[in-house]
C-alpha cells in the first residue's frame, strides 16, 4: 500500500469509509460518490509519477478523493497543473473542502459544469486526461480535447470492466486513434489506458 504521509493517509482512509457508507445506502446515483477503489487510485498515482506527467485534466471530481491522489502525484513537478471538472455544485463544494484539508487546494483548478461544455474553453496542452464521469459522452469530450493534447499523452478511463457497454464507444474511438497503444487493466472496476508515443 502506498503511503502519502500521515496526514493524507488519514484523510484518504476517512474518505474511503465515508464513500463506502454513503454509496451503500444512497439510492440517487447523483448523490453517490463513486470513488475509485484504492488499488486503482494507487495505480494512477504510480503511472503519473513514473511517466512524469505535469498537466493533467480530470473529468469527474466527485468529493475529491481521486483528485487528491492525482494532485499528490504531481507535487514533485515544478509548474505542474491539475484541472478537474465537476458537474454538480454540491460535490464540487465537498471537493474544495477536502482539497483544503489535504493542503492541495492551491494546486487544483476546480471547474464546475458539464465537461462537454467546459472542454472547448480549456487552455491545455494536457499530457494526461482521466475520464471518470459520464462514460457515454466521453468520446465527444475527447474529440473536443484532441487539439489540446500534448504529443506524449496518457489517457485513462475508469469503469472499463464494470460498465463495458457504456464505455465501448470511448474504447473504440481511442483504439482507432493513430499512434496510440492501448490496454485494459483488471484493477478495481477496470482501467483503460492509452498512450501516444512521442
Amino acid at each position: 500500500m502506498i503511503s502519502l504521509g500521515a496526514k493524507l493517509d488519514s484523510l484518504l482512509r476517512e474518505l474511503e469509509t465515508q464513500g463506502q457508507r454513503n454509496d451503500a445506502v444512497e439510492k440517487d446515483r447523483k448523490k453517490k460518490f463513486l470513488n475509485l477503489e484504492r488499488p486503482t487510485a494507487e495505480l494512477i498515482y504510480l503511472l503519473l509519477q513514473v511517466s512524469r506527467r505535469e498537466h493533467v485534466l480530470e473529468i469527474g471530481t466527485s468529493n475529491g478523493y481521486s483528485t487528491i491522489w492525482i494532485a499528490a502525484a504531481l507535487q514533485a513537478a515544478d509548474g505542474a497543473t491539475l484541472t478537474s471538472i465537476e458537474i454538480l455544485p454540491e460535490k464540487a463544494a465537498m471537493a474544495r473542502r477536502n482539497l483544503a484539508r489535504a493542503g492541495l487546494a492551491s494546486r487544483v483548478e476546480l471547474v464546475e459544469g458539464h465537461a462537454t461544455d467546459v472542454a472547448p474553453g480549456l487552455r491545455g496542452p494536457f499530457d494526461c486526461i482521466f475520464f471518470d464521469a459520464d462514460r457515454v459522452s466521453a468520446p465527444s469530450q475527447l474529440k473536443l480535447l484532441l487539439p489540446k493534447l500534448s504529443e506524449d499523452v496518457l489517457l485513462l478511463a475508469d469503469n472499463a470492466l464494470s460498465h463495458p457497454e457504456e464505455i465501448s464507444a470511448y474504447k473504440t474511438f481511442v483504439e482507432q486513434l493513430p499512434g496510440f497503444v492501448c490496454t485494459l487493466t483488471p484493477v478495481g472496476k477496470g482501467l483503460h489506458l492509452a498512450w501516444r508515443r512521442r
